[in-house]
């Protein structure tokens, strides 16, 4: 397959011309106009390799390589600056902010073409000699819990689905709530200290590191480990920290064979960026037209941003006992959905789970609601071993 190389520069002639004669080499191009579109194009398209403009109007080049070594999408994408500007110190920036290389305006096409050849053959060893790391280190199955709106389930489906596949498979399972300022487990299970998550989501994005994630963990009696989210409003503000999100949940994917995401309501950038990276995405669904029809509008959102509906599993969470609410196929044939599993209504089990601080699957595991999330974890298990 042809290498990828993304070109970022305000002038079209210079886009036009370049683009044309590294294309004529074999290389495939992606073009951006400005850095704010330079970075989307980066992260959307992963290069393997960014020729990158200094001198731009919105955003210069020195500010969008920062901003590209910060992401882990693309913090080791070679980058090639191509700029008019001579003088030393310019260079000498550019190299300190994160470039490989670095050529003048106007140069000639067989230089170009050199540094290119020669940026894209040590990116490929340095990758072969990663790929070679990253088989040694074990991959986990990520698993993101989400729903259309609150008050619906997340945490609860999110922690019973942990413990139960603790249980189950008899083998590490982390429960990370990836909702600061929104945060519920830790009070459910007794183990409150949303400043961990606070702590990995502040600072530098290369600050979150897979020993730094796995300090903050925290062991509960259900089997699980626990990365609980804060409770206090004011820290909602570092959802928007999505680079560290990103990079959170490599490492958590490491760090255990399963990792369940509680990921809370909605779909906010946060979650666009880790849905792709999860293997399994759980959406919980309520039997009312109103719940119905938030989720379906949920999923085409989810589906727009790449992933195939196949790849949702709905689940219908009873939670409370009503004759206002549907069938599951009645809800299944509105939502134009599968229903994967269907949770009845248990509120004395959830009570007694409440007050023990542990997940109800491990409170009660013959009740029939429990033995309904142990069927959802085997059906994961399936998943995981068909992967």
């Amino acid at each position: 397959m042809a290498e990828k190389i993304l070109i970022v520069d305000d002038d079209l002639d210079t886009l036009r011309l370049v683009g044309l004669m590294l294309q004529r080499q074999g290389y495939n191009i992606v073009a951006a106009t400005n850095g704010e579109q330079g970075l989307a194009k980066a992260f959307e398209e992963k290069p393997d390799l960014i020729l990158l403009d200094v001198m731009m109007p919105d955003m210069d080049g020195y500010e969008v390589t920062r901003r590209l070594r910060k992401n882990p999408i693309t913090a080791t994408t070679p980058i090639l600056m191509f700029t008019a500007k001579t003088q030393l110190d310019d260079k000498v920036t550019g190299f300190e902010v994160g470039a490989d290389d670095y050529l003048t305006k106007p140069t000639h096409p067989s230089e170009l073409q050199a540094h290119v050849r020669a940026l894209l053959a040590r990116s490929e060893k340095r990758d072969e000699g990663g790929d070679a790391e990253a088989n040694k280190e074990h991959r986990g199955f990520v698993i993101g819990v989400l729903a259309a709106r609150g008050g619906l389930g997340v945490s609860s489906v999110a922690a019973n689905l942990a413990a139960a596949l603790s249980s189950r498979a008899q083998a590490d399972v982390i429960l990370a709530e990836m909702t600061p300022g929104h945060g519920t487990l830790g009070l459910d299970l007794g183990l409150n200290d949303g400043k961990r998550l606070n702590d990995l989501l502040s600072g530098a994005t290369v600050e979150v590191t897979r020993e730094k994630v796995q300090a903050a963990l925290i062991p509960h009696v259900s089997g699980i480990n626990l990365l609980a989210a804060s409770d206090n409003p004011r820290d909602v503000h570092l959802t928007s920290q999505v680079a560290h999100y990103e990079a959170l949940v490599s490492r958590l994917s490491t760090l255990a064979r399963f990792i369940v995401l509680d990921l809370g309501v909605g779909l906010p950038l946060f979650v666009q960026r880790i849905l792709p990276m999860c293997a399994e995405r759980i959406l919980v669904v309520e039997g009312v037209p109103n719940s119905i029809h938030n989720s379906k509008i949920l999923i085409d959102e989810i589906a727009a941003i790449g992933i195939d509906r196949k790849a949702i599993t709905a689940v219908l969470n009873n939670r409370v006992r009503s004759e206002s609410q549907m069938p599951w196929t009645q809800v299944q044939e509105k939502l134009a959905h599968s229903i994967a599993t269907t949770f009845t209504p248990a509120p004395e089990l959830f009570f007694q789970a409440a007050r023990m601080l542990t997940p109800a699957v491990v409170c009660q595991p013959t009740n029939v609601t429990a033995q309904q999330f142990f069927k959802l974890a085997d059906q994961v298990m399936e998943h995981e071993q068909a992967r």
